[in-house]
């Protein structure tokens, strides 16, 4: 058994961890009591295997939150804010990101054209700031089930109302087989074995 060669990880038209960003939006206690698209507990566990995944292949990670400074709404939750102590929030007073300025500026610095959204709620920070991305020609993939949104119909429309615009809906497993690709890149085989299937698929 031969694996073809390499592609050009730059220019793959799969989402590789050189072409692509990470976006993290509004996981914040507030946001998430107002989820009713699904259970809190599975969408927390799926955010952090999404971030857990980027992270092992070291896909640049733009992390937002709204209103902490004001006082207004808390910070990032804590099950994700571990994880993310190399990459402190950039908070913002906008519901859309794409309208604040040092949020803009670091999503073009990474220099990535392929962006990953986790976001909520999906019918609003979600899809706000994917349909200005996929304006300025980004490819947007949010991560349908480590989303949320305020019933599940919102949900469903701002998936929709996104992939219309042309999104492509993924999943959090699909993401980190698609990061993987090929089980000979050795280097960060355990960290997906372990996240995806010792974690996760084999202890639900």
């Amino acid at each position: 058994m031969t694996s073809q060669a390499i592609r050009d990880p730059f220019a793959d038209h799969l989402i590789t961890p050189q072409n692509a960003a990470f976006v993290l939006i509004d996981y914040q206690r507030e946001q998430l009591a107002a989820v009713r698209s699904m259970e809190h507990e599975l969408l927390m566990k799926n955010a952090v295997s999404t971030l857990r995944a980027v992270k092992a292949f070291g896909v640049p990670i733009i992390h937002s939150t709204v209103n902490v400074a004001s006082g207004q709404v808390g910070p990032t939750l804590p099950e994700l804010a571990e994880l993310l102590t190399d990459d402190p929030p950039l908070d913002r007073t906008t519901v859309n990101s794409w309208e604040d300025t040092e949020f803009v500026r670091a999503v073009r610095a990474t220099g990535r054209r392929k962006l990953i959204f986790c976001a909520l709620w999906t019918e609003v920070c979600m899809a706000f700031a994917a349909l200005d991305a996929l304006r300025e020609g980004y490819e947007v993939y949010p991560v349908v089930d480590a989303i949320g949104g305020t019933s599940v119909e919102a949900h469903r429309a701002g998936l929709e109302r996104v992939a219309q615009a042309g999104g492509q809906p993924i999943s959090w497993v699909s993401l980190a087989c698609e990061l993987q690709r090929d089980w000979a890149r050795v280097e960060t085989v355990p960290a997906i074995v372990e996240i995806v299937l010792t974690d996760r698929l084999l202890q639900e």
